[in-house]
């Protein structure tokens, strides 16, 4: 059997470890059983990237949520109804925490009564069995695998499976769903779903997607590595009009969102981890504009605040860009601190969807140039304190003069950062010593 703890722990970046490790403490101080769920185990079992981390607990979510946040994370939304808490952990890492729960149906198609329950029947109650599974995070059972439904041998074999004939029934927007996880991971449908599917289809049951669950698919969308896939998939099977009748009426922006694509593989060269979602939301809607796009979102159900930020996004972007091409940007350690401080999805914008060569070839340095030289940094700091020079607020200075010369392209070499360090530091050369005489003076 795989030691899935120890696979998790290398895979996770330091930030996430971290959050992992404290919602961990926090359960145990609380009385909960936690575990891993959902999304993060099904990432971890394939080998995908772990974008985000999902917590499920036997408890309230919340209790655990009001914690996180006074150390420095962020409730992004809460459902009270359903105890599942969207969150900004500390250390800019995305994820959420929910209770276990069992959905009961009276009969299927109809709204479900909800029973907080067992991670077993929380297992149980999911989509799709690819989901279904969780590692236990309690001191007593860290590291088990709980795999009630055989998820596993469905991953195995490449397969995406309901795990209730009235899957889609109960829920018409897994339609949607099921169609955008093959899609994403290249996967077939399993043959009785595909059954299932076609019996939905056939039943014009995505015509009672509901709107705010379809605008769920669309943000879910926007965070997609490979949107166009999706969307391609949803439109082959004619379900782009249960998601807005206008987006396929007019079609998403496949070349905006290519674009956005090739910008997100160069912010990971560069070391990024970018999450896109806000550019990737506009490029899908692309062809929308105006009254159009506020009226999709508004429908999709984007609460007010998320959609005012969405259509607001374009204009805080170039108004960026117009800062950045002015004269107070001329020298380039204000432009590295200008676009330092800048939302990296902004940048991404700019990169995908701007023609101002003077922004994007400060972009570019930023990026491949600038940061680098930054990185290094240390090792100037190293260098003056060899001269003989204490750390303090001059010291720092200094180093941050050098810094800006760098991007200037002076101080390459180890001899020209010498002199440049002993002319701020006011350092100067010891003497040269005399060369003795060679051998003794004759009597």
């Amino acid at each position: 059997m795989p030691d899935y703890m120890f696979l998790l722990e290398s895979r996770l970046s330091p930030e996430q470890r971290a959050v992992m490790l404290r919602v961990q403490e926090l359960s145990a101080a609380l009385g909960f059983n936690v575990y891993l769920t959902g999304g993060t185990v099904r990432d971890l079992v394939t080998g995908a990237s772990l974008r985000d981390l999902d917590f499920t607990v036997e408890g309230n979510p919340s209790k655990i949520a009001h914690e996180l946040e006074k150390g420095g994370a962020k409730t992004l939304s809460e459902d009270e109804k359903f105890r599942h808490v969207e969150v900004l952990f500390a250390g800019d890492c995305e994820g959420s925490i929910s209770g276990a729960r069992d959905d009961h149906y009276v009969r299927p198609g109809t709204r479900p009564e909800i029973r907080w329950s067992t991670i077993m029947e929380d297992l149980r109650r999911r989509d799709f069995s690819l989901n279904a599974i969780a590692i236990s995070l309690n001191p007593a059972s860290r590291g088990l695998l709980l795999d009630p439904t055989n998820g596993l041998s469905d991953i195995e074999r490449a397969e995406v499976r309901a795990l209730t004939i009235h899957s889609f029934t109960n829920q018409p927007v897994r339609l949607l769903r099921v169609l955008r996880y093959a899609a994403r991971m290249g996967f077939k449908i399993e043959q009785r779903t595909q059954e299932w599917f076609d019996l939905a289809i056939e039943r014009n049951l995505q015509e009672t997607i509901a709107p705010e669950d379809a605008g769920d698919e669309l943000r879910a969308l926007a965070r997609e590595e490979r949107p166009a896939v999706v969307l391609k998939a949803w439109e082959e099977h004619d379900l782009l009009e249960a998601v807005n009748p206008v987006l396929a009426k007019k079609h998403p922006a496949y070349e905006a969102i290519g674009r956005l694509m090739k910008v997100r593989e160069d912010l990971f060269t560069a070391g990024f981890r970018p999450r896109l979602a806000s550019p990737m939301l506009l490029a899908i809607l692309g062809k929308l504009k105006g009254r159009e796009l506020s009226n999709v979102l508004s429908k999709a159900g984007f609460r007010s605040a998320e959609a005012e930020a969405a259509l607001g996004f374009e204009e805080e972007a170039l108004d960026a860009q117009k800062q950045l091409v002015g004269r107070k940007m001329n020298a380039p350690v204000d432009a590295f601190h200008f676009l330092e401080k800048m939302p990296l999805d902004q940048i991404a914008y700019l990169m995908a969807e701007s023609n101002k060569s003077a922004a994007l070839s400060k972009i570019r340095a930023f990026l491949n140039k600038w940061r680098p030289v930054r990185n290094a940094l240390p090792v100037v700091a190293t260098e003056l304190e060899a001269l003989g020079m204490p750390r303090g607020t001059k010291f720092d200075q200094i180093v941050e003069q050098v810094f800006a010369m760098q991007l200037t392209g002076r101080g390459k070499t180890k001899e020209e950062r010498e002199k440049i360090l002993r002319k701020l530091s006011g350092i100067k050369e010891p003497p040269k010593k005399k060369e003795k005489e060679n051998g003794r003076r004759r009597s």
